[in-house]
C-alpha cells in the first residue's frame, strides 16, 4: 500500500524530465497514471519503464495549446480508470537564458508567444478540462513551478515571467476550486532533463541534459550557487513533494502551497552558497 493507493493521476509532459519521474513515483506508491506528450515513443519508454506497473499506465499523444486534447486526455484517462484524481500540469519549455538585450523585437514577440502558449496557457487548459472530474474526486492539482516563480536569473525574462504567471495561476485556482479541490505545487531547481527551448528561436533541440554533459565533460563545472550545492540534479529525486501534495491523508489540509525543492536558493549567502561547507 503506497501513499497514493487507489488514486488516479494525469500528468502533462509525462514522457521525459520530471513528468517522467513523477509518473513512475506515483505507480510506485499505488496509482494509476495517465501521461500526455507529443510523441508516442517517449511514452512507450516510460510505460516500458514501468515493468509490472504497465498495467496501471495509459498513454495519450497531444499539444498542451490544444484544448481538444487536454478534453481527450481527461476522458481517457476516466474511460480507463474510472476517476480523475490528481492532476500534474508540468509540460513546458525553457528560454535557456535568452536576454531582452540579445534578441530582437520580432524574436522576443515570437518566443514569448511560444513560450506562454506551453508554460501558461497550456497549464489553464489542463485545469479547465479536468476540474469536473477532480470536483467529483475531491481530488488535488499539483503544478511544476520553477525557481524562477520567484527568483530571477532562473531563465530569461520570457522563461521567467511565464513561470511567475504559472504561481499566480496556482493561487488563483486554489481560490476558485475551494473547498473542492487543493491546488499546490513543487518549485524545482535545475535538473538532468531533456527540457528544450523554443523553436521559434531555434532552441527546440537543445537540452539541459546535453547541458549539463558539456559541463561536466570540460571539468570546468562549477558547483551551482546553492546551499545544497552537492544535492541531486536527477529527477527521481523531486519527487517526494509531488507525492506529499496529492496524498489526501498527508495534505488534506494544504492549498495554495508552494514546496521549493531548489536546493536552498532563498537562504544563499552574499559571500558564499553555504556557510557549513568546511564543517
Amino acid at each position: 500500500m503506497g501513499w497514493l493507493s487507489g488514486d488516479t493521476a494525469l500528468i502533462t509532459g509525462g514522457g521525459s524530465g520530471i513528468g517522467r519521474a513523477v509518473a513512475l513515483r506515483y505507480l510506485s506508491e499505488g496509482a494509476n497514471v495517465a501521461i500526455l506528450g507529443r510523441t508516442d515513443a517517449q511514452l512507450q519508454e516510460v510505460v516500458a519503464a514501468a515493468g509490472d506497473h504497465a498495467d496501471r499506465v495509459v498513454t495519450v499523444t497531444g499539444d498542451v495549446r490544444v484544448p481538444a486534447d487536454m478534453h481527450r486526455a481527461v476522458e481517457t484517462t476516466v474511460d480507463r480508470f474510472g476517476r480523475l484524481d490528481i492532476l500534474v500540469p508540468n509540460a513546458g519549455i525553457w528560454d535557456y537564458h535568452r536576454s531582452v538585450t540579445k534578441l530582437t523585437g520580432a524574436e522576443l514577440s515570437e518566443a514569448f508567444d511560444e513560450i506562454f502558449a506551453v508554460n501558461v496557457k497550456g497549464y489553464v487548459l489542463a485545469v479547465e478540462a479536468a476540474w469536473r472530474e477532480l470536483v467529483a474526486a475531491r481530488g488535488s492539482i499539483v503544478m511544476t513551478l520553477s525557481n524562477a516563480s520567484f527568483h530571477t536569473d532562473g531563465g530569461g525574462p520570457l522563461y521567467t515571467a511565464s513561470k511567475h504567471a504559472c504561481l499566480g495561476l496556482l493561487r488563483q485556482f486554489a481560490y476558485e476550486l475551494a473547498p473542492r479541490v487543493r491546488v499546490n505545487g513543487v518549485a524545482v531547481g535545475g535538473m538532468r532533463t531533456q527540457l528544450s527551448g523554443p523553436e521559434s528561436l531555434g532552441l527546440q533541440k537543445r537540452t539541459l541534459a546535453a547541458s549539463f554533459a558539456r559541463n561536466e565533460a570540460s571539468g570546468n563545472a562549477q558547483p551551482p550557487m546553492i546551499p545544497l550545492y552537492d544535492s541531486s540534479v536527477e529527477p527521481e529525486d523531486f519527487t517526494g513533494p509531488y507525492v506529499l501534495l496529492a496524498s489526501r491523508a498527508d495534505s488534506s489540509t494544504i492549498t495554495g502551497t508552494v514546496i521549493p525543492a531548489d536546493g536552498g536558493i532563498s537562504v544563499r549567502g552574499f559571500r558564499t552558497p553555504a556557510g557549513g561547507a568546511g564543517l
